[in-house]
């Protein structure tokens, strides 16, 4: 397959560009990412190539935790506080590059709009939301698979044999 202007239709490091299923074999399932990053890494120091291996989140579901509840004095608060931060930083670039050397006005008035400015968008966007909680996402698998292309699935899976054994080889 080539792509419309020229090459593979594949990115420099051999990615598809658009989004495709993964290809290969199982080699192992694991609850958590962390456990799967641990069965490649396994991989990696036996030296596996790793290349032809995929992680596959599979039954995805989003997570939403929610963190605190909002009040206004929160919103409010958060947004001058971003604002400040925001406000500072432009004020300070604007003082630099002063053609009469380093000057104040520029900050303590970059603070003061930056202040007003995002404390009236929280406002406006704490005003038009309906929810009086905040919370943090986050999408998650009920599982992870790792996946190996057929030509060395099978040594992949007598590696991950051996993890799953506390690292010994198999007999």
């Amino acid at each position: 397959m080539s792509a419309p202007f020229g090459g593979s239709g594949r990115a420099a490091g051999g990615l598809p560009r658009l989004p495709t299923p993964p290809s290969g074999w199982p080699i192992g399932s694991y609850a958590t990412y962390g456990e799967a990053q641990q069965a490649v890494g396994f991989l990696a120091e036996k030296e596996f190539g790793v290349a032809d291996v995929t992680i596959v989140g599979v039954d995805l579901m989003l997570v939403e935790r929610v963190v605190g509840r909002l009040s206004w004095g929160r919103v409010l608060g958060t947004g001058a506080v971003s604002g400040a931060w925001f406000g500072l930083i432009i004020g300070l670039l604007l003082g630099m590059f002063n053609d009469q050397g380093f000057a104040w006005q520029p900050m303590i008035g970059g603070l003061v709009l930056g202040i007003l400015a995002w404390t009236v968008f929280a406002a406006i966007s704490y005003s038009m939301s309906r929810r009086d909680f905040s919370s943090a996402s986050q999408l998650v698998a009920g599982r992870y698979d790792v996946l190996c292309q057929p030509r060395s699935a099978e040594r992949g899976r007598e590696l991950l044999a051996q993890l799953a054994l506390g690292g010994r080889p198999i007999r």
